[in-house]
């Protein structure tokens, strides 16, 4: 005996003959024709070595060891549906799976309260968040397909489609005790009290190009990797921190949040590659986040 040979077609016309009693019946039932239900009982017959289904004039019945065997049909047929339902949820939203990549400041700003608003609709759906800090690092991800959206600055338009979030302002952090009366930083505050800033390409470009607008040029005295220790070294008094807003959170109480003399803008949203497969939890967490766009002009 091969039960290698047994097919779930076999076993399916076994479960109808049991609930219909009769071979017509139970191929209507399947959709199927008269002839094909009798052949594969026969063939499921002929595989086991034994008769499972009694036929008669008035109809059709199992036999006790076919009656034992179409338990087991049913509870293996029952394994394969729920399989199904299981991939089902995968690519739907009822559960599904969303990678995301993302700036630090929007993973503890941003990404809590959308989560939390996709669960209360979806509560199956899993997120995970990696955090990064380079825009290759960004694009890397979503090429290689190890991300399913990036949460950060843009990525470039000619490669993928983008859903503005929120333009980031960029915001002087005052140490306490500097005497800074006026209600705003001027270009003599900047020239007189060191400054800090951020070593990442984007950030640090904008925030030059900025400080190129007056002449001589104004220098920079502290370039750091973290937006944290920024606002370390600001509460410490080390200097005045230049930084975009939403990294500077949270912010110490007694450290003073000050526009700057000039307007520096980040446009922070999600990016995923054109032509891009999501899925339809990708799909549901997207339109979470539009309901979040805070996206003033610059």
């Amino acid at each position: 005996m091969n039960l290698g040979k047994i097919k779930l077609s076999q076993l399916r016309a076994l479960v109808a003959i049991a609930t219909t009693q009769n071979f017509s019946e139970a191929a209507l039932e399947l959709n199927l024709s008269q002839s094909t239900i009798s052949h594969s009982i026969a063939a499921l017959e002929s595989e086991l070595g034994i008769v499972v289904v009694n036929r008669g004039r008035h109809g059709a019945s199992l036999t006790p060891v076919g009656e034992a065997i179409c338990v087991k049909a049913q509870q293996m047929l029952q394994s394969l549906e729920d399989i199904g339902q299981l991939a089902s949820q995968e690519r739907g939203v009822e559960g599904g799976h969303v990678r995301i990549v993302a700036f630090r400041s929007m993973a503890s700003n941003v990404l809590p309260g959308a989560i939390a608003k996709l669960h209360a609709t979806y509560p199956n759906i899993q997120v995970t968040i990696t955090e990064m800090d380079e825009l290759r690092e960004f694009q890397q991800a979503l090429t290689e397909g190890k991300a399913d959206i990036t949460v950060a600055e843009l990525l470039p338009d000619e490669d993928f489609e983008t859903l503005p979030v929120i333009n980031d302002p960029c915001i002087g952090l005052v140490p306490p005790h500097y005497p800074i009366s006026t209600p705003q930083l001027t270009w003599d505050h900047l020239y007189e009290y060191p400054l800090i800033t951020s070593v990442h390409g984007s950030c640090t470009n904008r925030i030059n190009r900025a400080l190129k607008q007056v002449v001589p040029r104004i220098d920079v005295e502290y370039r750091v990797r973290t937006d944290s220790t920024i606002v370390g070294m600001v509460t410490q008094g080390l200097g005045i921190g230049i930084l975009h807003q939403l990294s500077a959170h949270p912010i110490p109480k007694d450290v003073r949040v000050m526009q700057l003399p000039f307007q520096v803008f980040r446009p922070l949203g999600v990016s995923w590659p054109k032509n891009a497969l999501l899925s339809p939890a990708v799909y549901a967490f997207l339109d979470v986040l539009k309901t979040l766009q805070a996206y003033p002009a610059a």
